[in-house]
């Protein structure tokens, strides 16, 4: 593995909690969307904190909900920049940050997979490539970017958003770096839209937001998808 023996810091940047999941807004109320960003943090951060060959787990985040949650999971807190906004801004000061401080790789990883594994983490750190090097895992669709393993953290310009898969790469490319793709099924696995929630739902795992998604009473007649993408109604059950 090229990084150093310290290894890589893995960073999760957060939204506030009240604000998340906004594409399930017109399904799911605020109160569903907020136990449902705990626990898929909760699930990111468990498996994240159990990777020892990470140098350390930080939450990037300006909420204090987030910040009491992540706190319980014994992690670095990184302040989300007031002067910067959007999610690429915050990757990237949490880069330069890094950076500054000899970091030599940098692992970006969402909230929103809940299904990742510590096994998952250790695959991408594993065959990255020598610095300046990208490891990079995109979304289910080929558009969005679920993972960035950079060295040095700062390697690439950052552009989260519509076709960000594509233009992480080409930025890397751009930027010297050796690139590696990496398809991961749980890394790929984030939790979006209803049909999302439908398809985790209906694989048991020993994951906190299974649980949560099987627990009966959670809003009278929650909005799921079937297979074929057509909505439906349906209560949760245990």
């Amino acid at each position: 593995m090229s990084v150093t023996a310290r290894g890589p810091w893995c960073v999760v940047p957060v939204k506030a909690f009240h604000a998340a999941k906004q594409r399930l807004g017109p399904v799911h109320g605020a109160e569903f969307r907020r136990a449902l960003a705990r626990a898929m943090l909760e699930d990111v951060l468990a498996a994240a904190t159990a990777v020892n060959a990470l140098g350390g787990v930080a939450v990037v985040t300006a909420d204090p909900e987030v910040r009491s949650l992540a706190g319980g999971f014994g992690v670095r807190l990184l302040e989300e920049p007031r002067a910067e906004v959007g999610l690429s801004a915050a990757v990237a000061a949490a880069a330069r940050r890094l950076a500054a401080e000899d970091c030599r790789a940098m692992l970006v990883l969402p909230a929103d997979i809940p299904g990742v594994t510590p096994a998952d983490i250790r695959s991408l750190l594993a065959g990255h490539p020598p610095a300046p090097g990208l490891t990079i895992v995109p979304d289910r669709d080929g558009d969005g970017t679920n993972a960035i393993l950079a060295s040095p953290p700062d390697a690439l310009p950052f552009a989260y958003g519509p076709n960000s898969f594509s233009r992480h790469v080409a930025g890397a490319r751009q930027a010297g770096c050796t690139v590696r793709v990496v398809t991961s099924p749980a890394i790929g696995f984030d939790l979006d839209h209803p049909a999302d929630l439908s398809a985790f739902a209906r694989t048991p795992s020993p994951t906190r937001t299974w649980r949560f998604l099987q627990t009966p009473g959670l809003g009278a007649g929650a909005l799921f998808a079937d297979s074929a993408g057509n909505a439906l109604i349906a209560e949760f059950r245990p």
